[in-house]
């Protein structure tokens, strides 16, 4: 029975999701019954692909299916080993919770926009993502990277009467297609060099490749992934794009959209093309702590509460890379323990990210969706009437600011122990690279830690800044219910890490073929080790001493305060009312920390003044705006699009309408081709 059930169950995974996908369409013309049917399969083929995934990673099993087609060079090939169910389990977990989620915070489009369009492109999005980590063929596996790169662009635009949303999924669709390019022109190099699309003749083929073939796999590769995946300078759709579609979407997009780049990196690196040199991973490194230090700089930045957290997408997965080419370098300098030790810490970072920042999104939409705008700046005060909302998104914040007990401080606290690792390499060039690693994630942590409290606290804390924030209401029951497993997970995944540890050390495994005895990495159901106990932690401790200090301060309080009077009066504000002007703003929060660092993130000072019948001395109306210069979309893109203007403009010329001019282009390719074929067989 389990055998047929792990047989099938991608299967029926995909059943459910096309029920809901095709019964959206049917029922659109009801949205209350088309918003329910969408978000309720897709809750079910999200469950159904949680059990499936956990099967396969507990019993240790791989799935295959393959079905030759009529097509030359295309096959349905299918292969779940337990690097796909791994991020299979990361997709269905989040998808399980925003579909619940989505259930509430889409009632408020009944009659203005065509629900039965969104939840085709929801339920037809969630599956192509599985069907990615599931592809076993280069053709197939672009078709279905193309249908999850187009039903997300459906998505984004999905509130298309909304300004700048048609501009976000215009860069989005821009940029995901020119990294489908450069995907196309890798695969087709390990095609030249392997003779197959299949990727267990890829797998077969690895050491074949020559090193100019390997390294323009590498840039193709990079470039291509790295551009989903959002590392930086590739960054700039993602802070248009997350914050226009709808919340619980930015949380799939976030959360595990953009890890699709990161499983197709280790596919690519650690499979497909292998062994590597040093300097590669050191690329990769120094990729991952640009993308961190620079990501959380410009969610510093931000007062749009989503495309702050769309900043810290980047700064995770640049926390990712970390880990990632870290293992690069220990591989390619046959320290396989560390290496092992590394990955397990970049694995256990993607899933932790991607459940606290579903977390924060689907908080994000919250309360956006009960303040009708995303400006920090207007929140304040939002704790006294979404009090679950402010908790979810209070451990969310601890959860990515790296604090325990929660989830992120395990994860970040094992790369920081393979960086330490690395810098014992003796190789000086290669300890240089690590320390940077090294300097780079403290700063990234505490950074983090700043910009959250900037977020939670103008967010939450002190007086209502607006109308709207006054008068918000805590969401829906399924909304918090959504927010509510994630803010569990979070605590979960942090205390338990001794048991996760071995899960993820087994599917490193699976991908390194490494399976000798792991010095550098030791856990158990209550503590984590590493090099032979150099550093240890205990989780459960860590917990259990929160909670005791918890009890403390509160008997403490208690016992001092159980016999005395307690007065409340008005606080003494000068003889002047207090206001919500007096309050301190996330713009005069985060200033002196951006002045700091103004050589990377360019803050402007914007005076608008509004002068007295023409004077130059007296003004009725000042206003002041601080923002920042995006340098690379100023000084890299803009050019390059500039310069694409620039030729498509001479190039328009060519097309006169004249047959005979059209004639003559014809002829005088032929005539090149010819000369080109008769110098070739000289």
């Amino acid at each position: 029975m389990v055998d047929v059930i792990i047989q099938n169950g991608l299967a029926i995974t995909l059943v459910f999701f096309l029920v809901g996908a095709f019964g959206s369409i049917l029922f659109q013309k009801s949205p209350r019954i088309c918003n329910a049917w969408s978000h309720a399969f897709a809750f079910l083929g999200s469950a159904a692909g949680v059990l499936f995934s956990a099967m396969v990673l507990v019993l240790g099993k791989t799935v295959s299916y393959q079905q030759e087609t009529t097509l030359p060079l295309f096959e349905i090939s299918v292969r779940i080993d337990p690097l796909a169910a791994f991020f299979i389990f990361i997709v269905s977990i989040v998808a399980l919770c925003t579909s619940l989620y989505g259930i509430g915070y889409m009632a408020h489009y009944h009659g203005k926009y065509n629900l039965g369009i969104f939840g085709f492109f929801y339920n037809v999005f969630i599956a192509s993502m599985l069907l990615i980590f599931s592809a076993q063929h280069a053709v197939y596996f672009l078709l279905l990277w193309e249908l999850m790169s187009l039903a997300s662009y459906m998505l984004v635009t999905f509130e298309n009467r909304t300004e700048g949303t048609v501009y976000a999924g215009y860069i989005y669709f821009v940029m995901t297609h020119a990294a489908t390019a450069c995907i196309a022109f890798a695969f087709l190099l390990l095609y030249h060099a392997a003779g197959s699309f299949d990727f267990d003749v890829l797998r077969a083929n690895a050491d074949e490749l020559t090193p100019s073939v390997q390294t323009a796999v590498f840039i193709l590769a990079l470039i291509g992934f790295g551009t989903k995946a959002g590392i930086i300078p590739l960054h700039i759709w993602l802070p248009h794009a997350h914050p226009a579609a709808p919340a619980h979407v930015s949380a799939l997009m976030s959360g595990v959209m953009i890890k699709t780049g990161i499983f197709m990196l280790i596919r690519f690196f650690l499979e497909f093309s292998h062994p590597y040199a040093p300097w590669i991973g050191s690329i990769i490194l120094l990729i991952g702590a640009a993308s961190s230090l620079l990501g959380v700089l410009y969610a510093l930045c931000e007062h749009d509460l989503k495309r702050l957290l769309a900043y810290h997408s980047i700064e995770n997965i640049g926390i990712i890379l970390l880990g990632f080419g870290g293992a690069m370098i220990f591989a390619s300098l046959g320290l396989q323990s560390f290496m092992r030790l590394s990955l397990v810490g970049a694995f256990y970072h993607t899933v932790n990210h991607a459940v606290f920042k579903a977390l924060l999104f689907l908080g994000a939409g919250s309360v956006a969706h009960a303040t009708h705008t995303r400006n920090i700046e207007e929140y304040g005060g939002l704790i006294k009437t979404m009090t679950w909302t402010a908790l979810c998104f209070l451990i969310g914040s601890m959860a990515i600011s790296g604090l325990p007990p929660f989830n992120g401080f395990v994860s970040e606290w094992l790369t920081f122990q393979a960086l330490f690792s690395g810098i014992s390499s003796g190789n000086v060039f290669l300890t240089i690279i690590f320390i940077a690693g090294i300097a780079s994630l403290a700063f990234t942590g505490g950074l983090a830690l700043a910009c959250f409290v900037k977020a939670f606290g103008v967010t939450f804390l002190a007086r209502a800044r607006s109308n709207e924030a006054h008068d918000a209401q805590e969401c829906s029951i399924s909304m918090r219910a959504g927010m509510i497993v994630l803010a569990l997970l979070t605590l979960v995944f942090g205390v338990f890490a001794g048991s996760v540890i071995p899960v993820l050390s087994h599917i490193v495994q699976s991908v390194t073929g490494f399976s000798g005895h792991a010095a550098a990495l030791f856990s158990t159901s209550t503590t984590v080790s590493v090099r032979n106990q150099f550093a240890s932690i205990s989780p459960p401790i860590i917990a259990l001493a929160y909670i005791g200090a918890l009890i403390v301060v509160m008997l403490s309080v208690y016992s001092v305060t159980r016999r005395r009077t307690v007065t409340r009066g008005l606080t003494w504000d000068c003889g002047t009312p207090l206001t919500r002007r007096m309050e301190i703003t996330a713009t005069g929060f985060s200033r002196s920390l951006l002045m700091i660092c103004k050589t990377f993130v360019r803050p402007l000072k914007n005076v608008h003044i509004q002068h007295i019948d023409q004077s130059h001395y007296f003004f009725t109306f000042q206003k002041i705006e601080l923002s920042f210069l995006d340098i690379y979309e100023l000084y890299f893109y803009r050019p390059i699009a500039v310069c694409a203007e620039y030729v498509t403009d001479r190039a328009r010329k060519i097309q006169s309408g004249n047959v005979n001019a059209y004639i003559l282009y014809i002829v005088l390719v032929f005539i090149c081709m010819i000369v080109w074929l008769s110098l070739s067989n000289v």
